[in-house]
Order: C-alpha cells, then structure tokens, then sequence
C-alpha cells in the first residue's frame, strides 16, 4: 500500500496527473448517482422492499438530524445524508481486493473537511444574512472574534484528522495482518473495518449537522422576533 501522505499518480490526463483516490471516488460517485436513479425510479404509494428500505434510512437520518440540530432537515437532508451516504461507501470501499479506500487518503477527507467548512458559511448566511453571519463571531463581545475564527477553522480540521486517521489506521493493519497471516485470518478485521467505517461516516455527518446548527441557530431569535411582529 502507498503511503497516505504520497499519492503515486495512475496515469496523465493533460497535464494533470490522475491517482488511485481520484479514480475511486469518481467510481463511486457514479455508482451512487446510478443507483439512485435506479432505485427511486419507481416510486409509488406502495412501496416495493427497496423503497421501504430506502424510506426508513431517510427517515432515521431526518430524526437524527431533528434531534441534532433542533430543526426541520428538509434544507439540510441533502447535504448531510449525501456525505453520509458517501463516506460510507468510501470506507467500506477497503473490501474490494485492490481497492484503497480514497478516505484512507489526506486530500480526500481534506476535500470533505472543506466542503463542510463552506456548507457551515453558506448555511449561515441563509439562515442570518451576511452582516448576521459576520456578527457572529463577535459574540458574546468583538473580543472572542480571533478565537471564533481560529475555532471555525480547527473543528474543520478536526473532521479531517479524525476521518483520516481512523479509515488509514484501520487499512493498515487489516494490510499487515493479510501480508503476515493469510487470507482467512483478517476476515474478523475486516469486520471490524466495517463497523469502524460506518461509525465514522456517521460521526462526520453528525458534526457536520451540529456545527450547521450552531451557526444556523444564531439567527432563530431574530426569525422569531421577526414573525411575532407580522
């Protein structure tokens, strides 16, 4: 296995150089846009197995996110159950013989750490406006506007190191364990891996979902004072 933090380039596209991470990722996004067409497709009124199937994980993701975030999900479904739904399939990627899972890979989790960094700024400004957004960071006073920003900054980071770090540890000992045991040895690893994978996608979804919270809340005062006045 290469080292995380070197990724060897598979081929040239122009002049960028194409990876492992990339190829997967872009593999597995499009068998998740596929399946999804596939599977939603046929919707009805009577459900079939699968939508019914598919029906219960929207709606326990939707009451994991009203309990978290205290809040209708609907404006967030899409965006905390795609990261979910993603990750996920990432990790659990790791039992395809050949296949390295891309969030055993820094730029891949950096990628995810990013996009939640900016869904918290765009959320923010939804819910408060742009001056209510920039207010809040100097609350409860304009002196805690450094460690606000520094704080804003380091729990994206902290999303990054924790997926990156949890994903590769588990890649490399099932990877030691194979090379020095055998083939049948590691399957408990491997299952293991698996209930490790799904633990940190939805540990990310959920930090994700709380820290749009936090942000997104800063303006219910203000939407309820707003409403009691119409």
């Amino acid at each position: 296995m290469n080292a995380p933090l070197t990724t060897e380039p598979l081929f040239m596209l122009g002049p960028v150089a194409i990876s492992a991470p990339v190829v997967v990722t872009w593999a597995l996004m499009a068998l998740l846009v596929l399946g999804s067409i596939l599977a939603t497709r046929r919707l009805s009124m009577k459900p079939s197995t699968l939508q019914a199937a598919l029906e219960m994980v929207v709606e326990t993701i939707d009451g994991q996110m009203r309990d978290i975030m205290e809040a209708e999900p609907d404006p967030y479904r899409a965006f905390v159950g795609t990261l979910f739904v993603f990750i996920l399939f990432a990790n659990w990627s790791s039992l395809v013989p050949g296949v390295e899972p891309p969030t055993a890979h820094l730029e891949t989790d950096a990628a995810l750490a990013f996009l939640v960094f900016c869904a918290v700024i765009v959320f923010g400004i939804r819910a408060n406006g742009v001056l209510g957004y920039l207010r809040s960071f100097a609350a409860p006073t304009f002196l805690m506007i450094p460690l606000n920003l520094v704080e804003t900054i380091t729990r994206s980071l902290s999303l990054l190191v924790r997926l990156f770090g949890n994903v590769m540890s588990g890649v490399f000992i099932v990877g030691i364990v194979l090379s020095l045991a055998g083939l049948f040895v590691p399957i408990p690893l491997m299952a293991l891996d698996l209930l490790t994978g799904a633990v940190q996608a939805y540990i990310f979804a959920v930090l994700a979902a709380v820290f749009i919270a936090g942000t997104v809340s800063e303006g219910r005062p203000h939407a309820a004072s707003s409403s009691e006045k119409s």
